[in-house]
């Protein structure tokens, strides 16, 4: 059995270390994730590493001891997503190799393959909180608000269509020091009470303010978009990239912006569809 799953990538809108609850938003950037179950024994990484510890944890979590004991199982993982950058990449991968892996198992059900793969994310140590923020806004796309330690949705939606996230990557930027959001943590409170109540640029603009000051980032980046007509920026997850939601006419200005800094810059539509899975054979 050979089956294929699609998973979206997402930004923050509201960083959750601090205080253990975000919200995000998904983007177009996606990830494809090939599970095959064959004759013979054994996992084998057709892509990527081949010890890869959150994949294994992930095929543990969801695949039953008796068919990974009985069978060789094939993964392959193709990422338009940059790693290293706070675009959740490690929670998209996640998710696409569990949804696939939950599919040969049998039927899918969602929060399960989102358990899963959290689960697997928080023992493979890729997130403080277990980004269930960041899983949930890969996996349904729109906007998401949750309780990550709870793993509860709050909130789901979906963003306008007519949005697209201009991301930049800045060149030679080092991630601070997370553990110094916890320093802000009554004003992400507040950010994140805004996102709560659906005033998700407020609190991507805050979220913003806060994560800069907490991780010694440049703030210019960010002003110089909401100059140009972004309706929300911040610093997406924990950087270093910059993200800004951007009205369609409004992408040569922020666009323009964003290269008077050093970097590169990727343009993605939001995302509103949910994950899929197919069977392939």
């Amino acid at each position: 059995m050979k089956v294929r799953s699609n998973i979206h990538g997402a930004v923050s809108i509201v960083n959750a270390i601090a205080t253990g609850k975000g919200c995000a938003l998904g983007i177009s950037l996606k990830v494809t994730a090939e599970v095959e179950q064959s004759s013979g024994s054994g996992i084998s990484f057709l892509t990527g590493k081949k010890d890869d510890l959150l994949i294994n944890n992930i095929i543990r979590n969801t695949l039953p001891q008796k068919t990974i004991d009985s069978h060789k199982i094939s993964i392959k993982v193709d990422s338009d997503i940059p790693i290293g950058f706070g675009l959740k990449s490690s929670s998209a991968v996640s998710n696409a190799v569990a949804l696939a892996c939950s599919r040969i198992a049998g039927e899918v059900d969602d929060f399960a393959v989102l358990d899963a793969a959290v689960r697997a994310s928080l023992d493979a140590k890729v997130t403080i909180t277990g980004a269930y923020d960041d899983a949930t806004a890969c996996y349904f796309g729109g906007f998401v608000v949750t309780d990550n330690y709870a793993r509860k949705l709050l909130r789901q939606e979906p963003a306008p269509e007519n949005l697209h996230a201009m991301i930049f990557l800045p060149r030679n930027t080092p991630r601070g020091d997370v553990a110094k959001l916890r320093g802000f943590a009554d004003l992400f409170e507040d950010a994140f009470g805004l996102a709560q109540s659906g005033d998700y640029w407020k609190a991507m603009k805050l979220n913003g303010v806060l994560a800069c000051a907490a991780l010694s980032s440049d703030y210019g980046p960010i002003m110089a978009a909401m100059e140009a007509g972004a309706i929300g920026a911040s610093i997406s997850g924990n950087g270093p990239s910059i993200a800004a939601v951007v009205q369609e006419d409004k992408l040569p200005q922020v666009r323009s912006a964003f290269s008077r800094f050093a970097g590169r810059v990727i343009v993605s539509k939001v995302n509103n569809e949910k994950a899929s899975v197919d069977v392939l054979e």
